[in-house]
């Protein structure tokens, strides 16, 4: 290779010349006196032109020459004109040939041949122009630019966005500065692709700024294969993921409800902490109905307020409507405050028109809850102040209201070995029933216990009490007659827990597992107290189970304390992988024994005939291999030697994407059950790729007593570079019949996904995730890379 050789041009450039065979021949340097510094403050010293660090000793290292680096104040960059060959005046201009290139800053601008004139800092590029300048670059066959300003205009432009990923073509661009561009004649796309985009808009104008990271066409039209799905005289839309008032996406469903659902919705990015989206609904068969979410967030407070409006449904006659308001306020020092106000014009607005209240089912019924308070909380202290009321549409189904409560709980651990604390409620209970009871009621429930624990064995002794004074205004039907407005009832609680712990090490099918032993052994005594009297303001049984078992009261509230005297026995092991420490299997048995009948009911009615012995509970838990876990739980009578309850399932999920679940659930005919009917259902779900882009979701729920399907869910989505595509056929509850009995509907729910541009779900995704545990929505768009990905 022959030699370099340096010379200085006539006019004061520093010309590098070389063999014309060579791609770069010649280098020159604009220094502007009093603008412009030397070189030498560009350049890398110390440690920052070390390379850095990035992996391990032996990895990648990250190259100082592509950091940016801040001038300093007062100062400004160097310009820098290369090419092949170079001629020119000094302090005034500059041509280029061959590979030519201007830069300055963080603007480069390139061609077969360039001319750059010092006094108006124009860069004129002519053959294979690219322009670079703050993460957009630009290609045609000539452009004309003030490189500092980054103003100029480019005919027939390519463009590419390389910090968001959008790209697209022109018939002629201005650049305005650094940030804003404006084109003519022109297309978008977010697609990672240089010809046939999935998706494109098509525009008369362009106008980007991606300072402000948006995009504006007027006239556009937005094309997914090669077909218009959209049209409108100014569209908006970001730039990245980032958020941007503007048209969403339409979503649109078919259901045997409502027929044909369509909604268009607008996004108004009101600040970064605030927005509001208002969604026109067109529902086939009911009207048009509008809807509207406003959320909103700050250091202290934070909130959604959302309403739906239907017009004189067409079904139903009449107007409906449904209101939905949730706020959260820390008011500082431990204090807060709270409002949840939930409203529907009617009981079947959820089933038919939809909703994201707060909703509760009672029985068969939803109820909302409408309610506002203070709190507090502070080391052991916390606090609730607040006034409830529920919505029902069932006056049989509806809860006790709470106008006011005030509720103050005080709790201290390990103080000299000592657990200790107490609960007092002070509450108002109203119901809008007639014949109903009501009235104010007072509960005290103070606790101690005394804990011993070691690595081997704990036991932990505790005494407690449940004082609650009633002052009722009224007594209703569900109180015997005769009984006095105002009595005190006290109860006290004694129970004694311990357990052992023993541990030895085991090798199993070729690894070493610690298998453990946990005898435990619980003891709970309370005397019998006549509580019929007492009305049930918040109290029902608690269902049993393992967990329950170890609880000393048989029902949850303040109104009923179960007389107790007796002792629970639990034998429980597990294996735990000696490496990993993950439990890979565990399995338990455990059964109550009661010294004397329970007497205390939640009603005097329908009395179930007492025994000493209970339900055994027998369960257990594998993870077998890489993604599979089987579980199983009975609950058999032995006195009457049946089954009383039964559930197993097992989830298979070897990768991401891919699950699968199967359960079984088998629930004897009791009293407490609907209609006194049995439950014996197979649910099936999963999620699983059919193909490297197409993806199979499903669930059923099947009644094998009824034959027929609960509810169901089957779809497909379809994941590609620049968009997806879902489809889905559900079958849903969607109301009321007269008798009481949730009647069932069908609706196809299809949706699309134009990646980079905007995504909205019409529910879709939301019934997948709902319906199938485990499930994985397709993963959004990668980023780019980086602005120095293809370094200028």
């Amino acid at each position: 290779m022959p030699p370099r050789h340096l010379r200085t041009h006539p006019f004061g450039f520093r010309i590098c010349d070389r063999a014309p065979r060579m791609k770069r021949l010649a280098a020159a340097l604009i220094a502007v006196p009093g603008l412009m510094p030397s070189i030498s403050n560009a350049q890398l010293s110390g440690a920052a032109a070390e390379p850095q660090q990035i992996d391990v000793p032996w990895g990648l290292r990250l190259a100082p020459q592509i950091e940016e680096h801040p001038l300093a104040p007062g100062s400004a960059p160097s310009t820098f004109v290369l090419g092949d060959q170079a001629s020119g005046t000094a302090d005034r201009d500059m041509a280029a040939k061959g590979a030519a290139e201007v830069r300055r800053g963080v603007s480069v601008v390139k061609g077969d041949a360039l001319h750059y004139d010092q006094d108006t800092d124009m860069a004129d590029a002519y053959g294979h122009v690219r322009i670079s300048t703050n993460g957009a670059v630009f290609y045609g066959p000539e452009a004309h630019m003030q490189v500092e300003s980054s103003q100029g205009f480019m005919p027939v432009p390519k463009y590419h966005f390389t910090t968001r990923g959008g790209s697209g073509s022109a018939k002629e661009v201005k650049l305005l500065d650094s940030e804003r561009s404006v084109f003519t004649d022109a297309t978008y796309t977010a697609c990672q692709c240089e010809t046939r985009p999935a998706w494109y808009i098509r525009g008369s104008k362009f106008e980007f700024d991606t300072g402000q990271d948006e995009g504006v066409a007027r006239n556009g039209v937005l094309f997914f294969q090669g077909v218009p799905i959209f049209a409108s005289p100014w569209l908006s839309f970001p730039l990245s993921n980032e958020r941007k008032s503007g048209l969403l996406p339409p979503t649109f469903s078919f259901g045997s409800t409502n027929g044909f659902d369509f909604s268009q919705p607008y996004y108004f990015n009101i600040a970064p902490n605030r927005d509001l989206t208002v969604t026109g609904r067109y529902i086939e068969r009911r009207g048009v109905q509008l809807q509207q979410q406003f959320r909103y967030l700050s250091p202290s407070y934070s909130g959604t307020f959302y309403t739906d409006y239907l017009p004189n449904d067409a079904a139903a006659h009449r107007n409906r409507y449904a209101i939905f308001w949730q706020h959260n306020q820390n008011l500082g020092n431990g204090f807060g405050f709270y409002v949840n106000y939930n409203k529907v014009s009617d009981i079947n607005y959820p089933y038919q028109l939809g909703s994201a209240g707060n909703q509760y089912t009672v029985g068969a019924q939803l109820v909302y809850a409408q309610e506002a308070g203070f709190t507090y909380n502070s080391g052991p202290w916390s606090v609730l102040l607040r006034e409830q009321h529920w919505l029902s549409f069932d006056p049989g189904a509806t809860p006790y209201g709470r106008e006011p409560q005030l509720n103050v709980k005080y709790t201290r651990y390990n103080v000299g070995g000592f657990d200790f604390g107490a609960e007092a409620d002070a509450t108002r209970f109203t119901i809008p029933v007639s014949n109903s009871t009501q009235g104010d009621r007072f509960a005290f429930n103070p606790y101690v216990s005394y804990g011993i624990y070691a690595p081997g064995y704990f036991i932990v002794p505790k005494v407690q009490a449940h004082v609650a004074a009633y002052n009722l205004t009224n007594i209703g039907t569900d109180v015997p007659a005769g009984e006095p407005k105002n009595f005190t009832e006290a109860v006290p609680t004694y129970s004694f827990d311990s357990g052992l712990i023993f541990e030895r090490s085991v090798r199993l099918f070729g690894g070493d597992y610690i298998q453990t032993l946990e005898p435990r052994l619980y003891y709970v005594y309370s005397p019998y107290r006549n509580q019929n009297r007492a009305p049930l303001f918040d109290t029902a049984p608690i269902d049993f189970g393992l967990a329950e078992m170890f609880m000393p009261n048989t029902f949850v509230g303040n109104d009923r304390v179960a007389d107790a005297n007796r002792v629970t026995t639990a034998l429980t092991t597990r294996f735990i992988d000696a490496a990993t420490g993950d439990e890979r299997a565990r399995f338990v048995i455990a059964q109550q024994y009661n010294f004397v009948n329970q007497r205390v009911l939640v009603s005097t009615t329908n009395v179930q005939p007492g025994t000493k012995g209970s339900n055994v509970i027998a369960g257990g838990s594998l993870k077998i291999g890489a993604g599979f876990s089987t579980q199983a739980a009975v609950q058999y009578n032995a006195e009457q030697s049946q089954f009383v309850q039964a559930i197993t399932g097992f989830g298979f999920s070897p990768a991401d994407r891919k699950v699968i679940n199967m359960s079984y659930q088998y629930t004897r005919a009791d009293l407490a059950l609907n209609n006194n009917e049995p439950i014996n259902q197979l649910l099936i779900s999963g999620e699983w790729p059919i193909t490297r882009r197409i993806f199979a979701v499903g669930r059923i729920e099947y009644d094998l007593a009824d034959k027929r399907v609960v509810d169901g869910l089957v779809g497909f989505q379809y994941d590609a570079d620049c968009w997806g595509f879902g489809i889905g056929l559900q079958r849903y509850v969607n109301g009321i019949t007269a008798s009481g009995v949730p009647s069932s509907g069908t609706r196809v729910l299809a949706q699309l996904t134009l990646k980079g541009l905007s995504h909205v779900d019409n529910g879709l995704t939301a019934a997948f995730r709902a319906g199938v545990e485990g499930y994985q929505p397709p993963p959004p768009p990668a980023p780019p890379l980086s602005r120095f990905s293809d370094y200028e």
